[in-house]
């Protein structure tokens, strides 16, 4: 199975194909990405997703990036928002002035992961994950916490550059949904699933 490109249901097409009036179809798995560029704002496309599910009671779990860079004077500052509790913690980790080395903080990750495992075992409706990524392509990061929501049969929602595409569709087997970067499109998909309260 391929994955498809989804759009609002209102605009059939059953050619299965990529273009933007693709038919939402629900996945084998409820699993969707936002497939992105980088002149789109995902990290605040991903917020106002998640402030509207949250809105209409949606039991959200996960976490969602924000970039800080103007608040704190560090082009490269990044924190997580967890959805279950509203919790924000760095994500990046200071290392000095000329280091070239990966700046996500471990630790955070770590937290992270317990989060969404809490989320998913608490009963969460949706988790949201800010990116499948560079981390995730290689294996690591939040992939794992991926497949628990997925396995746990709790619908997935995440990002995925359009770079990472090959490793994404590696990643779900073609049981996946992607998804344009936009308001509309993240919703239609949402409701297509049939799990809103």
């Amino acid at each position: 199975m391929q994955t498809m490109l989804c759009a609002p249901a209102a605009e059939c097409d059953n050619r299965g194909s990529a273009s933007a009036d693709a038919k939402i179809m629900p996945a084998a798995l409820p699993i969707a990405a936002i497939l992105y560029t980088p002149e789109d704002n995902i990290e605040a496309l991903l917020v106002r997703v998640a402030r509207t599910l949250a809105t209409r009671g949606i039991r959200l779990g996960g976490v969602i990036q924000h970039d800080i860079a103007t608040a704190i004077n560090d082009p490269c500052a990044m924190e997580l928002e967890d959805l279950r509790n509203g919790e924000r913690f760095s994500l990046s980790q200071e290392l000095g002035s000329g280091s070239e080395a990966c700046r996500l903080d471990p630790a955070a990750l770590a937290h992270a992961s317990v989060s969404i495992r809490a989320a998913v075992e608490q009963g969460a409706q949706l988790v949201m994950i800010n990116k499948f990524g560079a981390q995730e392509a290689n294996g690591d990061g939040l992939r794992d916490e991926m497949g628990f929501a997925v396995l746990a049969g709790t619908p997935l929602l995440t990002a995925v550059g359009k770079r990472f595409q090959p490793e994404w569709e590696a990643f779900t087997g073609g049981d996946g949904c992607l998804l344009e970067p936009s308001f509309d499109s993240v919703i239609a998909w949402w409701d297509a699933q049939g799990l809103a309260t």
